[in-house]
């Protein structure tokens, strides 16, 4: 195998397995930060010897053996500095049982949960706390991050190197917080989720434009999230997730070419999450306590999911509720889909002047996304050569592969993006 193949081979195991490898060394060794390292040390090693004998039969069992043997190494070479690291190193040896114990089934969710409490400890700050379980929970790497956040690449990175240093330093347990313990962390996990999914919708780089996997993951963890604390926003944050994934199976044509709202076949659309996701949504509404951010957003989802085309939404509805969102939760990619939902309702002009607004204010410089809708914008219009100068900067912008080429395809006279 070539190491080409064999990295591809390693990337693909981390980004569905990385959660579970990591939960499963934090719960081995009692020190998450330890167990990042050493996953890290695991990845590397497999890069050497997988190019060289293959793929194993079982590659996320291969990196947890790995790693507890580091572990076990890092622990004895640590024994005589620290007594803790003593004791459990001297009831280890290569026999102790390995990958299987590690990787008990019945305690995957206890572990990812661990992992997404410890990451977001009151210790760290917010900013810290969702970058670090982005990087260890989702899987995401650091340029992915950044696009997220908006922040250039080497902050991202020092806020994890910060925040895995501080939990090392005040050594964090690993484990599920206590019930008290859940209200304080909550909103950051949920944030993280809420993170995840994005990403898996709309991959902000790579070759594929969903992320399916990410996506699915972070729908298993907004599941096990509504088990351990039933609040209106966890339902609000199920519900969508469940709406907005519905969609999937008609967002994508049969060449994996991105297709939009108005193109897609609604029949395709997942009926099932659908439902889940109303019966959620109908949770956090039934709490009268009035919807927060995740519940408004599950609003304007479900205007889409139960309307039969896009000249049927309610896109009065949707500009009102993304007024109240933005009253709640500021930010300018909030006004830039409100911008889209008043140019359905009330016209492309009405739609362009709050884009021009949010762009002299630079408030998304850097993002494709402006560019890219004030280009659809001016098309209707009629305004083609400002619309093509949009299109063109939006393009230069973008880093997915699949919807370059949807925007090319745009340019060229052929799809929309």
């Amino acid at each position: 195998m070539s190491t080409t193949e064999a990295r591809g081979a390693v990337e693909a195991v981390w980004r569905m397995e990385s959660a579970r490898i990591v939960g499963a060394l934090a719960r081995y060794t009692g020190d998450f930060p330890l167990a990042e390292d050493l996953a890290q040390e695991a990845l590397a090693e497999a890069l050497v010897s997988w190019s060289v004998n293959g793929v194993p039969a079982e590659p996320v069992g291969w990196l947890l053996t790995t790693g507890r043997r580091r572990a076990i190494d890092a622990f004895r070479r640590s024994a005589v500095r620290d007594e803790r690291y003593a004791h459990l190193a001297r009831g280890l040896d290569d026999s102790t049982p390995g990958a299987d114990a590690l990787f008990d089934p019945d305690a995957i969710d206890d572990d990812v949960l661990a992992l997404m409490f410890i990451s977001c400890h009151p210790v760290l700050s917010k900013e810290a706390r969702i970058a670090l379980t982005l990087r260890v929970v989702g899987g995401m790497g650091s340029d992915e991050i950044a696009k997220a956040f908006l922040v250039p690449v080497p902050t991202i990175q020092a806020r994890i190197t910060r925040a895995k240093k501080t939990l090392a330093a005040g050594r964090v347990p690993f484990a599920v917080p206590e019930p008290q313990e859940v209200a304080e962390r909550l909103g950051s996990v949920l944030q993280v989720v809420y993170l995840i999914f994005t990403e898996g919708s709309f991959a902000s780089g790579g070759e594929e434009w969903i992320r399916a996997d990410l996506a699915s993951e972070a729908r298993r963890l907004a599941r096990v999230l509504v088990r351990l604390a039933p609040e209106p926003e966890v339902f609000g944050l199920l519900a969508l997730l469940e709406l907005t994934a519905a969609r999937f199976p008609a967002r994508l044509d049969a060449s994996g070419s991105p297709v939009l709202l108005e193109d897609q076949d609604r029949r395709l659309w997942d009926q099932s999450a659908i439902r889940r996701g109303r019966a959620a949504l109908a949770r956090a509404v039934g709490a009268g306590s009035g919807l927060a951010a995740y519940g408004l957003q599950a609003s304007i989802a479900e205007c889409h999911a139960v309307a039969h085309s896009v000249a049927e939404t309610d896109w009065q509805r949707i500009v009102i509720l993304y007024e109240a969102l933005g009253r709640l939760t500021p930010s300018p990619i909030i006004e830039l889909n409100r911008a889209v939902a008043v140019a359905m309702a009330s016209g492309p002009a009405d739609g362009l002047a709050l884009v021009d607004a949010i762009e002299s204010r630079d408030e998304l410089a850097g993002s494709h996304l402006l560019p890219a809708i004030r280009g659809e914008m001016l098309t209707r219009l009629g305004r083609r050569d400002e619309a093509r100068s949009a299109l063109l900067q939006a393009l230069e912008l973008c880093g997915n592969a699949a919807e370059r080429a949807a925007l090319q395809r745009k340019l060229d006279g052929g799809a929309r993006p």
